[in-house]
C-alpha cells in the first residue's frame, strides 16, 4: 500500500514528464475522483495509506492522462454555468466561450418572454439545459450524433428539464419543419478550420469528437448553412446567437449582411478576452 501524499507526488512527476500543463491540479483532481475525497480531506488524510485497488485505479488513470486523454473524460463531468454535466468522448467538453454565448442570450431575454428556443449542435446539452432553466422556455435541441443525444438526455434528466427539452437527431435543420418558427436560435456549431485541426492540442485533436470540432475549409461550413437556413425557422423579430472562431468575424458578418432582406442588427460580440466570439442577428419583422 502507498500513502496518498506519496501517490500524489508520484503522479505529479509523471504528468509533468508527459508535458501536462498543470500536473499538480490534474493529479489532485484525479486523486479526489478515485478516493471520493475533497481537497481538504486529502490534505488532512494525506499521510494515510490507500488500499491496493485504489492505488491500481489511480495509477491507471494517471497513465491515461499522461497519454493526453482529457481530464474531464477521465472524471466524467465538467462544471458549466455552476452546474455539473456528464461528458464522455462522444461530446465536446463545454468551454467558457459558450458560457459567454449564453450570458449574452440571458442578458437580453431574462425579462422577455421566450416560448420556443432551438439549440443546434447540442452536444452534451449544456445550452439547451441552461436556456430551459434560466428562461423557463421550451427548447428543441438537435445533434447529428446519437451518442451526443444520449449524453444530452442524461444531463436533461439530471437537471430536471426533460419536460422542457425535446431532443432530435438532425444535421442542423434537416429534420426540422418550418411550420412553427422559434423565438430564439442558439448554436455552438463546429467552427475549427479543417486546415487547423492538426495544430490543436493533443487532448482536443485526438480526444474530442471530430464532428463537433471541424467546420470544413475555413471552419465556415456549418456557419454558412446557418446563415442561409435559419431565417426559415426564426419568427419575425426573433434572434439568432452563434458562437464563432476568433478569426471569423469578417467572413461571418459578410454571410449575414448579404441577407439584408432577412436579417438586421447583425453584429459580433467580443468575449472576456476581447476576441470576436458571438454572432448576433435579428430576423426582420
Amino acid at each position: 500500500m502507498s500513502r496518498l501524499d506519496v501517490l500524489l507526488s508520484e503522479a505529479v512527476d509523471a504528468l509533468a514528464r508527459a508535458g501536462i500543463d498543470q500536473p499538480e491540479i490534474d493529479a489532485r483532481l484525479l486523486l479526489q475522483h478515485v478516493t471520493d475525497q475533497t481537497r481538504s480531506q486529502l490534505v488532512l488524510h494525506g499521510h494515510e495509506c490507500a488500499d491496493e485497488e485504489t492505488v491500481a485505479h489511480y495509477r491507471t488513470i494517471i497513465q491515461q492522462r499522461a497519454q493526453r486523454i482529457p481530464l474531464q473524460y477521465l472524471i466524467g463531468f465538467q462544471e458549466f454555468w455552476s452546474l455539473d454535466f456528464k461528458v464522455t468522448p462522444g461530446v465536446l467538453i463545454p468551454r467558457p466561450e459558450t458560457e459567454f454565448l449564453l450570458e449574452q442570450v440571458v442578458r437580453i431575454y431574462a425579462d422577455k418572454g421566450v416560448c420556443r428556443a432551438l439549440d443546434l449542435c447540442t452536444g452534451s446539452g449544456v445550452i439547451a439545459i441552461v436556456l430551459a432553466k434560466e428562461l423557463g422556455c421550451s427548447v428543441t435541441a438537435t445533434d447529428i450524433s446519437t451518442a451526443a443525444l444520449e449524453i444530452a438526455a442524461f444531463n436533461c434528466k439530471k437537471h430536471d428539464v426533460t419536460h422542457q427539452v425535446q431532443l432530435i437527431c438532425s444535421d442542423l435543420f434537416t429534420a426540422m419543419h418550418c411550420g412553427r418558427p422559434f423565438d430564439l436560435i442558439v448554436s455552438n456549431p463546429p467552427y475549427i478550420a479543417e486546415e487547423e485541426m492538426d495544430r490543436l492540442q493533443p487532448e482536443v485533436r485526438h480526444g474530442e469528437p471530430y464532428l463537433a470540432l471541424s467546420g470544413g475549409v475555413g471552419g465556415l461550413q456549418c456557419l454558412e448553412r446557418i446563415a442561409a437556413e435559419a431565417v426559415c425557422f426564426l419568427r419575425p423579430g426573433g434572434r439568432l446567437f452563434v458562437e464563432i472562431g476568433a478569426d471569423q468575424k469578417e467572413a461571418v458578418m459578410r454571410m449575414f449582411c448579404a441577407n439584408t432582406s432577412h436579417y438586421e442588427e447583425v453584429k459580433v460580440l467580443n468575449d472576456w478576452a476581447d476576441r470576436p466570439r458571438v454572432l448576433q442577428a435579428r430576423r426582420k419583422t
